[in-house]
């Protein structure tokens, strides 16, 4: 195929051998672990302060206004602005506050978001971990965060903070068995848990298309339960400034602050890239199935091998914004939930859902009626 032109394994691979055969195993895997380990951080820094712009414009799109449009052109630096901002503030200390865990709760939430994309493939060759049970990691680490957001609502001495944190805890820990179970009926179709092999398995088709309706009812309630997780409106009760000024980082400031800012723009990135790998095909391009080759004969062919020349990396950015835009047009568009709400619509809706959906997707796996 065309697209194996941008296949990264053979340069990744060169540095490795380039490393290991001047230096010492040791000191070769911690140059290696450094590299890798300094590209996440600049590519989570960058794409934090993206989506936050991205938010910023998108919510005034929708609201009729401009947005951003003074610092820099059309006001792409005013993320940057704020950012140094929120670095130069005072990091102010709360009294009777337990100071470990008020300080130690920050870092939980953003190392558990850096463990989870550690798991995604960006591209062909570009993937730093690619465990056999892909899809089971990333939905345990990701899971971590609530103990960051509980310990945060506790430790602020702050009735406030320790309300939005027990919101927090029973929307995430509702809502995780929605995501995992929509996960669940597309490993069912692929027959495995590894991010890698789910993508070459939509090579001659994305799954929201070959997975007939329990595909696409899975992709629904992934993104559903996603935004829930993540804490977005209109699930946003942890963080209701109406009812709860700030939630759980009430009492936060400076850097702290920005963690937890930070990081609910990661998850969100996280959730629309493990939709886009396992449901539109993560890097793979569009291809026409083997069906419409044969309707279309020659002009299919044309279509696939045009399609291969887009850089893997550019289909998976591509379709993860595409999500992220959906989320943030769920969240600009609909009033916020009661608590009460929230939870009936994970405990009486969505699981039942995706309970008979499992059941439909084995059904359709088991007779062959897939494409």
């Amino acid at each position: 195929m065309a697209f194996n032109i941008y296949d990264f394994t053979s340069f990744n691979q060169s540095i490795d051998k380039l490393l290991y055969d001047n230096l010492p195993p040791f000191w070769a895997l911690i140059i290696e672990m450094t590299l890798i380990g300094v590209a996440f951080l600049l590519f989570y820094a960058l794409v934090g302060l993206f989506l936050v712009y991205a938010e910023r414009k998108v919510c005034a799109f929708i609201q009729n206004r401009v947005g951003p449009n003074r610092v820099g052109p059309y006001g792409i630096f005013q993320t940057f602005a704020d950012f140094i901002k929120l670095l130069m503030k005072e990091i102010i200390h709360i009294r009777k506050a337990d100071q470990f865990l008020f300080n130690l709760a920050p870092f939980i939430v953003i190392i558990a978001s850096f463990m989870a994309i550690a798991a995604i493939p960006f591209g062909l060759g570009l993937h730093a971990i690619d465990f056999n049970i892909g899809v089971f990691y990333v939905m345990a680490v990701s899971s971590l965060g609530v103990i960051g957001i509980l310990l945060a609502g506790w430790s602020s001495n702050n009735k406030y903070s320790l309300i939005g944190a027990m919101r927090s805890g029973a929307q995430i820990v509702s809502y995780e068995l929605s995501v995992g179970m929509s996960l669940v009926t597309i490993v069912i179709l692929a027959g495995t848990m590894q991010l890698s092999e789910i993508v070459e398995a939509q090579r001659n088709g994305w799954f929201i298309f070959t997975g007939h309706i329990p595909a696409i009812i899975a992709f629904l309630i992934f993104i559903i339960a996603g935004t829930a997780e993540t804490n977005r409106g209109p699930f946003d009760l942890a963080e209701a400034e109406s009812e709860l000024t700030a939630g759980f980082h009430t009492e936060y400031s400076g850097i702290k602050f920005a963690f937890f800012f930070l990081a609910e723009y990661m998850n969100m990135f996280i959730v629309a890239s493990i939709a886009a790998t396992v449901f539109l095909g993560g890097w793979m391009p569009l291809h026409l199935g083997p069906l419409l080759t044969d309707l279309l004969g020659n002009w299919s062919l044309k279509f696939n091998t045009g399609v291969d020349f887009i850089p893997p990396f550019f289909w998976y950015m591509g379709k993860t914004l595409l999500v992220i835009f959906l989320m943030m047009w769920f969240k600009w568009t609909f009033p916020r939930l009661r608590i009460d709400q929230l939870l009936k619509l994970e405990w009486k809706y969505l699981l039942p859902i995706n309970l008979f959906n499992i059941i439909l997707m084995a059904l359709i796996v088991l007779m062959g009626w897939h494409f």
